[in-house]
């Protein structure tokens, strides 16, 4: 299911009500020019293995052509070093990318090193920073600490990882929200969802932001739909697929 097959349902789906803001998470160029038409979402997000799924071979390229088509709208874009003065240096290359572009930066490096000394340098100078892969809240609690209260920043916590360990994220979000609401700058946003439901449990915690697919985006076309010709549909569903594969018995 595309992004683009199901645009106007989604649109409508996301019209319910809900706080939460909706950004669209991937590398696939035409699926973002379609967000932006329809409508579907405020901004964007995306992340090196994100790209590097999508067969990019120019970072600098696809970031250029990502802009041209998302317009105005925010967009995250990930540095790619793992040390910090590297980290700083590629952080400042990209937030010149476009007046619209936030600077993912990892909480950490692949040492498990911090990253909050060029986090709360490069807040203090300005730039939209969002610090990706958080999932404690010792990391959380060390981001609202550094950042710089009027630089818009978002803080990235992987709620879909949180819960694979078998942990609650809602309990979890729900104390980062409260953590980061002395920030006002600070936007507490939903990572790595894994259904549709997490859209829903992050407007009931508070949270800013929440990415989706364009695979769970299209999805929100079905809030509220009868589950009865939903139980039908799926039936119907099964039913075919075995005629065409021609299973007999």
């Amino acid at each position: 299911m595309t992004l683009s097959q199901t645009a106007q349902e989604s649109v409508s789906a996301a019209a319910t009500p809900h706080r939460v803001t909706l950004f669209l998470d991937g590398a696939d160029l035409n699926d973002m020019e379609q967000a932006v038409k329809d409508g579907v979402v405020e901004g964007f997000t995306t992340n090196p293995t994100l790209v590097a799924k999508a067969g990019v071979r120019d970072y600098r390229e696809f970031a250029r052509e990502a802009l041209a088509r998302v317009g105005d709208a925010p967009i995250s874009f990930e540095v790619l070093a793992d040390d910090l003065p590297t980290m700083a240096k590629q952080a400042r290359e990209i937030a010149s990318w476009g007046r619209n572009v936030s600077v993912k930066v990892p909480v950490c490096t692949t040492a498990g090193e911090p990253t909050m000394e060029i986090v709360r340098e490069l807040t203090d100078d300005g730039l939209s920073i969002n610090v990706t892969a958080v999932m404690t809240m010792d990391q959380v609690l060390g981001v609202a600490e550094c950042v710089n209260r009027e630089a818009i920043t978002f803080v990235s916590i992987f709620a879909g990882r949180i819960a694979d360990t078998g942990r609650d994220p809602c309990l979890f979000m729900e104390q980062a929200v409260d953590i980061c609401r002395y920030k006002p700058n600070l936007r507490v946003l939903w990572a790595s969802p894994r259904e549709v439901l997490n859209v829903y449990q992050a407007d009931a915690c508070g949270v800013h932001v929440i990415v989706l697919t364009a695979e769970l985006l299209a999805k929100l076309a079905l809030r509220n739909k009868d589950l009865a010709e939903f139980s039908r549909e799926t039936v119907r569903m099964f039913y075919t697929d075995a005629l065409k594969a021609g299973y007999t018995l």
